[in-house]
Parts: structure tokens; sequence; C-alpha cells
């Protein structure tokens, strides 16, 4: 199994603190960001960045959905960390300073793939496809925070 890992970025108009806070708010702002490829989001302990467990359902394509039950940390200033309990998918969100009044987000998933001719596939298609979710997310995000 060869690691598969998607990173998508985007500059946002607003402080780091403010794109952080927003991120890390899982019981109320993280909702309203999920593009439709997200379902059944719950929170189910926490809410807000460190300590929450937060479930939803990704469908990457047609066929393929992931029923995720992530457990959030943050390992250093401007990072959340998303490792779900039912795969070896883990997210890494990083806010930092870009300019005065700016923001560069950086989220990056990794996850092991499959063998042989499925994980040549995915390894070749599957970021792009996360690359979109993630880059949707984040022009709600922008949205959101530019206000």
């Amino acid at each position: 199994m060869a690691q598969v890992e998607a990173t998508t970025e985007r500059i946002v108009a607003a402080d780091a603190e403010t794109v952080f806070d927003a991120l890390a708010d899982y019981s109320g702002t993280r909702g309203r960001l999920l593009p439709e490829q997200f379902s059944e989001y719950e929170v189910r302990e926490g809410g807000d960045g460190e300590g929450t467990l937060v479930h939803w359902k990704l469908q990457a394509t047609s066929k393929r959905v992931r029923d995720c039950l992530l457990e959030v940390t943050e390992p250093a200033d401007g990072e959340l960390v998303e490792k779900d309990r039912n795969s070896s998918m883990v997210t890494t969100w990083r806010v930092t300073p870009a300019g005065e009044g700016r923001s560069r987000v950086v989220v990056t998933t990794v996850w092991n793939g499959a063998g042989g001719i499925g994980g040549f596939f995915e390894k070749t298609f599957a970021p792009r496809g996360l690359a979109r979710i993630y880059d949707a997310l984040l022009a709600k995000l922008a949205t959101e925070v530019e206000k």
C-alpha cells in the first residue's frame, strides 16, 4: 500500500486567528462550510478544536463513500489535525499569516492507498478529486470570514 496525499491551499482575506477559529468551530461554523459531498455531520464530543469528536460521511465519488469518525487535536499553533478512527486518513489544517489581514490555509489529507492497479488509479485520481472538494470548502470559508 502506498501513501496517498492530497493538498489544497487558499489565501483568505481575514486574519489567521479568525480563520483558525472558524475552522475549529465544529459545533457552528464548520458544518456550514461543508460542500455537498459531506453528509450526516454530527459533533459527538466537544465542538471547539482540541478534543472534538466529529462524524460525517464523505462521498468522494459516486461509488466511494467514507464513513469518518474524526478525533481533533491541535499539535501546534494554527494547526488542526483530524484523525479518522475508521481508516488511516489524517487531515491537517494549517493556518498562517500571509500579510496584513490575510491568511494562508493549507489542508493536507494522507491515507494508505490500495495496492495493485486499484492503488495506481487511487493515487492518480483521488488527490485531484479530494482537492476539488476541499477547494469548495475553502471557498465557503473565505465567504464566511471575509464578511
